[in-house]
């Protein structure tokens, strides 16, 4: 009940391997800074400053970067593939674009196809964004975040040490740490994945057959595929939430192992 297949459909999913092998859930997370820095990245440094605000607008396509002034940038849903590039009237397939104001700090940061990042998206290395995916105004990405394809990270949005899954959505006022979102999951505005007891230790995640040791200090949840959760809800710290679970608004969710199709209340 606790192996990431039981969470998690992996048959699309291009990241499969961080959970090879792995009998628990969590160990994802575990596996997750040594697969991030085994990943090739490009270089951008010769085209983006980093530590400060982008002063123009960047497109990048075919694995380079260029200025967008010479652009004409349509602002679609990325999610949808309605973010479009034009270049002397000519469309540029899978560009992405990094809009000015936006900041990158590393060297280890790589662009999928079709990305919107905002102005005032602040993006710490490493980081992996997927195909489609929209980076929001004001969102706050920390480092070690494996974002997937047509994922929202959304305004005022922190994110830390977490895997978005393909589809995955935290498009509001959201805080994500130590974190697994599955396919398709969707977080209301103003969820917070605690991730970090009060008293010392590991995380415990409580089960039927009693407290299982994470090994993990910092351990969030972990939320299956379709899972949805209300504004304002919170889950305690190594709260595991079945696929196509329930959290509804204004509710904390309790630590421990819930399984599919659960409704907390």
């Amino acid at each position: 009940m606790l192996k990431p297949e039981y969470f998690f459909d992996f048959s699309t999913w291009e990241h499969r391997k961080l959970f090879s092998s792995a009998d628990q859930v969590w160990q994802g997370l575990k596996n997750l800074k040594s697969y991030m820095d085994s990943q090739d990245y490009p270089d951008y440094q010769s085209s983006i400053k980093k530590n400060e605000p982008l002063l123009e607008t960047l497109v990048f396509h075919d694995n380079s970067y260029f200025s967008g002034s010479g652009c004409r940038i349509e602002l679609g849903d990325a999610t949808k593939g309605k973010l479009l590039v034009y270049k002397e009237d000519m469309l540029l397939e899978g560009a992405s674009v990094i809009m000015a104001g936006a900041v990158l700090i590393g060297e280890k940061i790589k662009l999928g196809k079709g990305v919107k990042i905002e102005p005032g998206a602040f993006i710490a290395s490493p980081t992996i964004i997927g195909d489609k995916t929209e980076i929001r105004h004001g969102a706050y990405l920390r480092g070690y975040c494996l974002i997937g394809s047509k994922c929202v990270v959304g305004h005022v949005t922190e994110v830390k040490h977490t895997i978005f899954m393909d589809d995955a959505k935290a498009g509001h006022f959201a805080y994500l740490g130590d974190s697994i979102l599955g396919r398709e999951v969707n977080l209301g505005a103003g969820t917070k994945l605690a991730n970090l007891r009060f008293t010392p230790g590991n995380v415990q995640v409580k089960t039927k057959e009693g407290p299982q040791d994470s090994g993990l200090h910092k351990f969030g949840a972990i939320l299956g595929d379709f899972v949805q959760t209300g504004c304002n809800s919170v889950t305690n710290p190594g709260t595991l939430l079945g696929p196509q679970s329930i959290l509804l608004p204004n509710t904390t969710a309790p630590s421990g192992h819930h399984g599919r199709n659960s409704l907390i209340r």
